[in-house]
């Protein structure tokens, strides 16, 4: 058998970037050979195994052929017969179809196998997918989105902007996994500049698919774009640019977005608390009854954490916010235990509501 290290470690060698992630592919083994040299099979849809020193994943050669609708709907064949090359030809662009030999002890052997002309695409900065088979999976459309917002210099190559237009009027992006789709946007939110993979989106048509409604207006959408490019110059945190990512639409497309592609609580939480403070924050004046209802609207009191990174944010993006840390800190002094415990002798509601004046109080003071 031969080892092949494949993908985008050698994409990001090329392109002078550190790489991280090593992807192999073995070839002329079967999966009794594999366990029979010590490595572990982990696979369900295909023969993957983890190495038996370094637990990395080794995959064996494989075609697929399309089967069904969605994600799952492969069918996939290993056997010992099936070369590099065939192996290559089912990958999604001409720059992770570009492979090289190593030995067992993870050397590089001989020159790099590019049988689809990846290194000339990276040289040209353009992004190509391998073959026609680029349609039997819409999620690709959404990574060609992704790396668009990752290699800021590429474009698009013609034939396959063409194929992925096509792929969205045919309905494709209508299969896709909640979970695949949030994997690959938030990547993309995270990459050099996320607002390209926005661009994308609405370039390919598939905005209409992925997009919070209203958020393809025009206003709405070079707004979102520069918060996103300035937010990732400034931090890498995803909580912050999903907020930013939503922070044009209503609150109503914001919570059916976040539920049609199963966002995860606490990053729907914190878009949903920054989108209340983003839209008071832009009001002409507040009194401090309004500061304090904001307050109690995104739980700063169990939250107080939360409260001043969405502050932050709001900072990131030219709001003045020193008045609002300000009073924060003075809402946040009043001691509502110590409060309860000296009117110990009354109701609940009560309680609240001198808690509730001594925060508001504390608030005014500094406002």
């Amino acid at each position: 058998m031969k080892v092949y290290i494949v993908g985008g470690f050698l994409r990001d060698q090329l392109l002078g970037v550190t790489p991280k992630d090593k992807d192999y592919v073995v070839v002329g083994s079967t999966p009794a050979e594999m366990q029979a040299n010590g490595f572990i099979p982990i696979g369900q849809d295909f023969p993957v195994f983890l190495h038996p020193k370094t637990k990395e994943e080794y995959a064996l050669a494989r075609t697929e052929r399309k089967t069904g609708q969605g994600y799952k709907g492969f069918t996939f064949y290993t056997s010992a017969e099936v070369t590099l090359e065939q192996d290559l030809l089912r990958r999604d662009f001409t720059m992770n179809a570009i492979a090289q030999e190593i030995n067992l002890e993870g050397e590089m052997l001989g020159p790099l196998v590019d049988p689809c002309g990846g290194q000339k695409d990276l040289d040209q900065r353009v992004i190509r997918h391998v073959s026609n088979a680029f349609n039997e999976d819409p999620l690709r459309i959404l990574r060609l989105a992704r790396f668009m917002a990752r290699l800021d210099d590429f474009h698009i190559h013609p034939s396959t902007l063409d194929l992925v237009k096509q792929m969205v009027h045919d309905g494709e992006l209508k299969y896709l996994v909640p979970e695949r789709v949030w994997q690959e946007l938030s990547r993309g939110l995270l990459e050099t500049k996320p607002s390209r993979m926005l661009d994308v989106l609405v370039q390919t048509n598939a905005s209409s698919y992925v997009f919070p409604k209203g958020l393809d207006q025009t206003d709405h959408l070079k707004l979102t774009k520069e918060y996103l490019d300035r937010g990732i110059r400034f931090n890498s945190d995803l909580q912050i640019q999903l907020a930013y990512f939503l922070s044009q639409v209503d609150l109503q497309a914001l919570e059916e977005w976040t539920t049609q592609w199963k966002i995860p609580t606490e990053l729907r939480n914190f878009a949903n608390a920054f989108y209340y403070f983003y839209k008071v924050i832009q009001k002409p004046s507040l009194s401090a009854e309004e500061v304090l209802q904001l307050f109690n609207t995104v739980d700063a009191w169990r939250k107080p954490d939360r409260l001043d990174k969405i502050i932050a944010a709001a900072h990131l993006l030219g709001f003045q916010v020193d008045r609002w840390q300000l009073a924060l800190q003075a809402a946040l002094s009043i001691d509502a235990g110590l409060i309860a415990k000296n009117l110990q002798t009354k109701d609940g509601l009560e309680i609240q509501s001198a808690v509730a004046s001594s925060r508001l109080q504390a608030i005014a003071a500094c406002w």
